[in-house]
């Protein structure tokens, strides 16, 4: 079946709307809400299609958006979310990890759908019963007090440093920048993203195959620390050591050469490091245990190098993470661990955001 790439946009709408809760003491509530629909690609019968919402109201906590199809089309698959059709009325509701959607944070699907004579894209749509009209429904009567309008926050540099793990696509960054505010934050990396279903801010330092040691003898981090000038590490780093039979000796030395050259690019720079995801391949019966060894000594390793100025943060991305379950080859993560590797970040992450 010969396909077609279209990258066509073919629709967006926007909506700034406001209610107004007119006592004295109540606050001023905004709902409102942007939607792109774009197709990507296109063939006789059928399309793939992707969805991009962003909240530009108060923050949710679910979400559900409405749409109809002009030519009859149907939906046949759809990921990152939940779906039924009546007839050409479509209904969207969020998964159960993307449903929390911050002021300025997305929330984003993608779908295959059928269709025959005409693929027409919709153009109204509906986000919790809030119509997307592209203007501003103005509230019944005037707040007593009129809102402050908050200063603009400058956005948070986040690198994800590592190997495959995080690179090769990482799909577990893009499932966190959903998570987080886009208005406050910034992915950061010499890498460009990779697919992963849905639009995101991809830019990494996720290098495939990558030893860090070999990253901190070759002063490799410098460079990439000058092109783009983190606020925060977010660092998943040693899998291919401990598959070379390095010592975690080594290793956590590598770490602190690392860590002296983020401190050199900012002094006030936040450092989270993963305790590592656990590994099982095939070809290698002793790297489960190595992992082991390099995850019992990262805490004392951070404790005896955080600062106030320049703190590091440990995360446990080993602990409830399942290679049978949580990965495809036994190393790198499937969707179920992708996940999961996200919902472990997110809180140390959001932690650092001002």
């Amino acid at each position: 079946m010969h396909r077609q790439s279209l990258a066509v946009l073919a629709s967006a709408c926007t909506l700034l709307a406001g209610f107004l809760f007119a006592t004295a003491t109540r606050a001023y509530a905004a709902v409102g809400c942007s939607v792109k629909y774009a197709v990507a690609s296109q063939w006789p019968g059928g399309f793939g299609a992707a969805v991009d919402i962003t909240n530009l109201g108060d923050p949710l906590t679910s979400w559900s958006l409405v749409f109809a199809f002009p030519n009859g089309q149907s939906i046949t698959q759809l990921w990152n979310g939940s779906v039924t059709q009546s007839g050409s009325t479509v209904t969207v509701r969020n998964a159960a990890w993307n449903g929390a959607v911050a002021t300025g944070g997305k929330a984003s699907f993608g779908f295959n759908g059928s269709w025959t004579g005409s693929n027409t894209a919709p153009t109204a749509f509906s986000l919790n019963g809030v119509a997307c009209t592209g203007g501003t429904t103005n509230p019944t009567s005037s707040p007593t007090t009129s809102p402050s309008t908050p200063p603009a926050t400058e956005k948070t540099k986040i690198m994800a440093l590592g190997d495959s793990i995080t690179g090769s696509p990482g799909c577990w960054r893009a499932l966190l920048w959903q998570k987080l505010p886009a208005a406050r934050v910034d992915f950061v990396g010499t890498l460009p993203g990779q697919g992963c279903g849905f639009d995101y801010d991809g830019e990494n330092e996720g290098h495939g195959g990558y030893l860090v040691t070999n990253v901190a003898n070759q002063n490799l981090l410098v460079g990439w620390l000058a092109a783009t000038d983190p606020d925060v590490v977010m660092m998943h780093f040693g899998t291919n050591d401990a598959w070379s039979n390095l010592p975690t000796s080594t290793i956590l030395a590598a770490y602190t050469t690392l860590v002296g050259q983020m401190r050199a690019s900012n002094p006030s720079m936040k450092i989270l490091v993963a305790q590592i995801i656990p590994m099982n391949p095939s070809t290698c019966t002793e790297c489960a245990q190595r992992v082991v060894a390099l995850n019992a000594a990262i805490p004392a390793w951070a404790a005896g190098l955080t600062t106030t100025a320049s703190p590091i943060t440990v995360v446990d991305q080993w602990t409830g993470f399942d290679t049978a379950t949580d990965t495809y080859d036994g190393v790198h993560p499937n969707d179920a661990g992708n996940i999961k590797i996200a919902n472990r970040w997110y809180p140390a992450v959001a932690a650092t955001l001002p």
